[in-house]
C-alpha cells in the first residue's frame, strides 16, 4: 500500500493558472483551473473562461452587467474579465481579488486593483455607485453566518442608493454528485450549499475557502440584517442561475 500524497503547498495557484492562461493568449485549454472539494470531488474547468468577451456571456450575466452605474468595485475581479468591460463604456472601476496574480493581470488590462479578500476590505478604497460579486460571485458571502459582515463590508464603501449586483447558483437537489455532501452540511450545522474549496495548481493549492451556493429563499435572512434590500431577483430561464441586485 502506498504511503499517501502529501497536501499540496499552499500558493497562489488560482493566479498562476491565469497567469498561465493570459499569457497564452487566453486561447481555450491553454490552462486549466483543478477545483477540488473537501469531500474530495474534483472538477477541470478551462481558464479561458475568466477573459471571455462580453458578446460570449450568457444574457443573465450581459444583463446583470449593464446595471452597473458610476464608480464601480468588482469584488473577485479575477482576470478583469468584466472590469474591463466597464472601463471601456466610461466607468471608474477599481477591482479586488485575493489573487497578487489576478491582481497584476487586471491591471496589466489597464484597470486599478488591489489584493484584498471579504470580509475585509482596505482603507483607502473610497465610495462606489455599484459594487459587483459577478461570475458566481454571490458565493463569496461564504454562508449565512458570515454573510452579513460580507454585506456590511460592501455597504461600508458604498454610497447612500448604491446598487449591489450579484449573480449566484441555486443548489437545487445536488443531483447524484452533491446529495450526499448537502446532507453532510445539513448535519454540520452548515447551509446545504456552502462548499469547502481550493484550487490546485500542480503540487500546490490555494487555502481552503467557503463558497455559498445559496437558494434565493436562503439570502432572505442575511439581507434583512444588513444595510441592503433586495430590489431584483432574475433567474435564468430552465437553469440554476440567477442574480439579485440590493439596494443600500
Amino acid at each position: 500500500m502506498q504511503p499517501p500524497l502529501e497536501d499540496p503547498r499552499t500558493s497562489d495557484a488560482f493566479g498562476h493558472v491565469l497567469a498561465r492562461c493570459w499569457q497564452a493568449g487566453a486561447t481555450p485549454w491553454s490552462a486549466v483551473e483543478i477545483i477540488e472539494r473537501d469531500d474530495g470531488l474534483i472538477r477541470a474547468n478551462d481558464a479561458a473562461r475568466y477573459f471571455g468577451a462580453r458578446e460570449e456571456w450568457p444574457t443573465l450575466e450581459q444583463w446583470a452587467w449593464a446595471q452597473a452605474t458610476g464608480r464601480v468595485l468588482d469584488v473577485g475581479c479575477g482576470g478583469g474579465r468584466h472590469a474591463v468591460e466597464w472601463l471601456g463604456r466610461g466607468h471608474e472601476v477599481v477591482g479586488v481579488d485575493p489573487s497578487a496574480e489576478a491582481v497584476r493581470i487586471t491591471r496589466e488590462r489597464g484597470v486599478e486593483a488591489v489584493v484584498a479578500s471579504l470580509p475585509e476590505l482596505p482603507d483607502g478604497l473610497g465610495r462606489f455607485d455599484t459594487i459587483a460579486l459577478m461570475g458566481n460571485n454571490l458565493g463569496l458571502l461564504g454562508g449565512p453566518d458570515r454573510a452579513p459582515r460580507v454585506l456590511a463590508t460592501l455597504a461600508a464603501v458604498s454610497r447612500p442608493g448604491a446598487l449591489l449586483i450579484a449573480s449566484g447558483s441555486d443548489p437545487g437537489d445536488g443531483g447524484t454528485d452533491h446529495r450526499a455532501y448537502h446532507a453532510r452540511n445539513l448535519r454540520h450545522g452548515r447551509a446545504r450549499g456552502q462548499l469547502r474549496l481550493r484550487v490546485r495548481d500542480e503540487a500546490t493549492a490555494t487555502p481552503w475557502f467557503d463558497y455559498w451556493l445559496a437558494a434565493p429563499d436562503e439570502l432572505t435572512a442575511p439581507i434583512d440584517a444588513s444595510p441592503w434590500t433586495l430590489e431584483t431577483l432574475r433567474r435564468e430561464p430552465g437553469g440554476s442561475g440567477y442574480v439579485v441586485c440590493l439596494r443600500r
